[in-house]
């Protein structure tokens, strides 16, 4: 009997410890407004490559963690743009409903057309976060169209998980 009881035991320890790093689908719209400030750089080899240095805020219609709406994310983006291509590395800062912030890092392409971003495509990846959001990982794709100002819309998607809190 005693045995069952620590096999029993083992196992529901097992059972949540599992459920608390499982992984959690998100999904979510944030609409980026034209970046601002926005510095554009010739490198001079040819007409069309530059690199850029912008910052943008993205304010989300749809989205959530833990069951926290997310409000918006400060985007600071470094592009290396070649023709019709744009190589974009990043970091955005983001804040919950609650004002708890989260950390995201980000890569990906941009196609351009007439000199101008047309549609964008990227991988992301949670690297923490405060209060309820600390401990946060995670990793998924974003998707993207631009308007003629440069504003953008992008769906979002992937999963995270938030580390359980340590006991002291």
């Amino acid at each position: 009997m005693r045995l069952m009881i620590r096999v029993l035991g083992c196992v529901c320890v097992c059972a949540i410890a599992a459920s608390a790093s499982a992984q959690t689908k998100f999904a979510g719209k944030c609409s980026q407004g034209k970046p601002d400030p926005n510095y554009t750089v010739p490198v001079g080899d040819n007409a069309s490559h530059a690199l850029v240095l912008g910052k943008a805020k993205c304010v989300w219609s749809a989205g959530e963690i833990e069951g926290i709406q997310l409000k918006e994310e400060d985007d600071t983006v470094v592009s290396d743009v070649n023709g019709n291509t744009s190589r974009d590395r990043g970091y955005g800062v983001g804040t919950g409903a609650n004002g708890d912030k989260y950390f995201v890092r980000f890569e990906g392409t941009t196609a351009m057309k007439n000199n101008a971003p047309s549609a964008g495509k990227c991988n992301w990846t949670f690297t923490g976060g405060t209060g309820k959001f600390k401990g946060l990982t995670g990793k998924g794709t974003c998707s993207g169209t631009f308007d003629a100002s440069g504003a953008a819309v992008f769906d979002v998607q992937g999963e995270y998980q938030i580390a359980a809190a340590t006991k002291k």
